[in-house]
């Protein structure tokens, strides 16, 4: 395939330096991993602002920045409901709720805190399923990768499938979570300076917002705005109507995430202390808030004034997963060009990483520690660590070409979202907030929450069911999830034995003594940062109704 762009001397040597910049934080840090905690926890001693932009940055992966413009050019202002609803209403709540659940009871992952709360077989379904999902994710980035490097630099799709994992592999092999957690930071940046030239430059081609908002709804009718255009399925283009998008995106999905991915909930268990762990996700909001403006708005700007056959794949279809690498090209001059595809290729990288060093974690502990060999030593444990680490890549390998088959990346995870978070968020949500939550409740009730997702998913591919598009079926999917393992979790609490009071102290909201924060001043308090983050949030989705 010809390269759609010249890449000169100074952007390959910005690609180059960047590379040889996140392997050397690997090396750099190599001689710090001696023990499995230093490579898979991080030894729980990292600042919160770094790791409140590694909680974010662990969400900048193929996700965020490809799958969202993509969405935005096939949504438009829609898709900041993935914002505005869909992420910031769950990071408040895990940062004031959760985190002094998963912090608190030192647990090592997701997975080994439904252990402590619930019984050893809820522990062993999430962590083989979490460690499916987590390999199916980074090979979404992995594809995501191949796709920019193919259409940049003519490279084949195998290639740089090769290339990518081999990087991400020997940089999280030699530094473990923590150089995942600054490659991560430093993404952050990477993709601020790297991507907000093609919205500036966009809206000024545009002849600004309302200029952009003109064209865009000449394009894609009823795609302007947030809310007043969800009344009914027929008005919008994402085919999905406000209990659609408030209970399926807004609750179910974005809680599912955001309160029970280990991805994101590890680097918060980075954190220093408790009060570092809840503003991990507290400091993340804010930047989120603005997150649209650099990743969601290139997607209209892409559809609203570029010509589609831009976009065209070799079938004629639009394919918007190009969208973002073709607006490079168009907005960027050499050098810049340079910054941009590195902030893209970095934010792929760090998706995959995320993905790996959860993967790693809960493998290493969760399942080998916990059913392979439960007298393993720290040492066996750091081995088992970096090894895992290879398998994970060479899995996601693999699922990079499942990826394939998507046009739109951002559908195929809220598949997964929808199959592996939503009945889990069930089962956390009862399990912390109603001590009379049991083992075989949470285990069964998880179980058919998947299983209903996949009967769902059969009844929509084979038409039985129908929707207006295949993010309206996500949705749906997760609420039917989320509902199966509700009222099932529920149902069979109440007909088998809960633990003890006792067992259950630092596990449940009605046993765990609240943290005090009045010795902390006033603007660092989880509390005040909250209250901001909502009331900015608030303020958003009026401005954009």
């Amino acid at each position: 395939m010809e390269p759609l762009l010249k890449i000169n001397f100074i952007d390959y040597l910005i690609i180059a330096i960047y590379f040889a910049f996140v392997l050397g934080i690997g090396y750099f840090l190599r001689k710090s991993m001696v023990t499995s905690n230093d490579f898979l926890l991080s030894g729980r001693k990292i600042p919160a602002w770094i790791t409140g932009l590694a909680f974010i940055s662990a969400n900048l992966g193929a996700l965020e920045v490809m799958g969202m413009s993509a969405s935005g050019a096939k949504y438009g202002m829609l898709t900041t409901h993935f914002y505005w609803i869909g992420a910031i209403l769950a990071m408040v709540f895990v940062g004031i709720y959760m985190m002094p659940f998963y912090y608190g009871s030192k647990a090592r992952s997701v997975p080994e805190y439904l252990k402590l709360r619930f019984d050893e077989k809820t522990r062993a379904f999430n962590a083989l399923s979490f460690a499916a999902m987590t390999v199916l994710a980074s090979g979404i980035s992995m594809y995501a990768i191949a796709i920019v490097f193919q259409m940049m630099l003519g490279w084949s799709i195998h290639f740089s499938i090769f290339i990518s994992a081999v990087v991400v592999l020997v940089y999280i092999f030699l530094g473990g979570l923590t150089s995942s957690i600054y490659n991560e930071v430093l993404q952050f940046f990477l993709i601020v300076i790297g991507f907000l030239p093609i919205t500036l430059l966009g809206l000024h081609q545009a002849g600004g917002w309302d200029g952009l908002m003109a064209r865009m709804e000449t394009v894609v009718p009823g795609s302007t705005h947030m809310w007043s255009n969800i009344g009914s399925t027929a008005n919008n283009p994402m085919g999905i109507e406000w209990f659609g998008m408030i209970m399926g995106l807004g609750f179910v999905l974005s809680f599912g995430y955001w309160c029970t991915d280990f991805l994101v909930v590890q680097r918060a268990m980075a954190a220093k202390d408790l009060t570092a762990a809840q503003n991990t996700p507290l400091i993340a909001t804010f930047p989120k808030i603005l997150f649209p403006f650099i990743v969601i708005v290139p997607g209209i700007i892409g559809i609203s004034l570029l010509p589609q056959e831009a976009f065209m794949n070799d079938a004629g279809l639009i394919d918007y997963n190009r969208i973002l690498p073709v607006l490079l090209g168009k907005y960027l001059p050499n050098g810049m060009l340079g910054i941009g595809l590195t902030a893209l290729l970095a934010s792929f990288m760090s998706g995959m990483a995320g993905n790996v060093t959860a993967f790693n974690t809960v493998w290493t502990y969760d399942i080998y520690h916990a059913y392979i060999n439960k007298k393993a030593t720290d040492q066996q444990l750091l081995r088992m660590g970096k090894y895992t680490t290879v398998v994970g890549i060479v899995i996601s390998i693999g699922s990079a070409y499942i990826a394939l088959g998507f046009a739109n990346i951002m559908d195929y995870l809220q598949l997964l979202f929808s199959f592996f978070n939503a009945p889990l968020f069930a089962t956390f949500l009862l399990g912390m907030f109603w001590k009379r939550a049991t083992g075989h409740g949470a285990f069964w009730g998880l179980l058919l929450g998947t299983a209903a997702a996949g009967v769902h998913h059969i009844l929509a591919q084979s038409g039985f069911i129908s929707y207006y598009s295949d993010m309206a079926s996500n949705f749906y999917q997760a609420i039917y999830s989320w509902s199966t393992a509700f009222i099932l979790t529920i149902v069979i609490s109440l007909l088998t034995k809960p633990k003890p009071d006792n067992e259950m102290v630092g596990l449940v909201y009605s046993l765990t003594p609240k943290p005090r924060t009045d010795h902390i001043p006033f603007y660092k308090r989880p509390s005040t940062l909250a209250i901001a983050a909502l009331a900015i949030t608030l303020v958003f989705n009026i401005i954009f109704w």
